[in-house]
């Protein structure tokens, strides 16, 4: 094939797929959806409502380790370096403390959703 079929093709399927993503959610509306806040609370209630703790210690924890990842994604390209060893040493250096860190808080119960 040629650039020029490449192109209309690839044109072609770009469209289509930007006609179905606009033409396709207004097909099922939910109320979910068409509330102001998508995150659970009432925005007609009270303002002042008590935040769970234990919630907000969880999502603290998921972006902790979600940030380990993004700290070890690198370590392919660098463990092509000069010295390699001192790449191991530090992801070792990292995972280690990560994983005392989630045995800390799982022997303080901090993972526990309910008491």
């Amino acid at each position: 094939m040629n650039l020029t079929t490449m192109l209309l093709i690839s044109l072609m399927i770009s469209t289509l797929l930007i006609l179905i993503s606009f033409w396709l959610p207004q097909l099922y509306p939910d109320t979910e959806k068409l509330s102001p806040y998508e995150c659970g609370f009432d925005p007609l209630g009270s303002a002042r409502l008590p935040f769970s703790l234990r919630f907000f210690l969880v999502a603290i924890l998921f972006l902790l380790f979600d940030l380990e990842i993004a700290l070890l994604l690198p370590l392919p390209w660098a463990s092509n370096l000069k010295t390699p060893t001192e790449t191991i040493l530090l992801t070792t250096t990292i995972l280690l403390l990560l994983t005392l860190g989630l045995i800390y808080e799982w022997s303080q119960g901090g993972l526990e959703w309910a008491e």
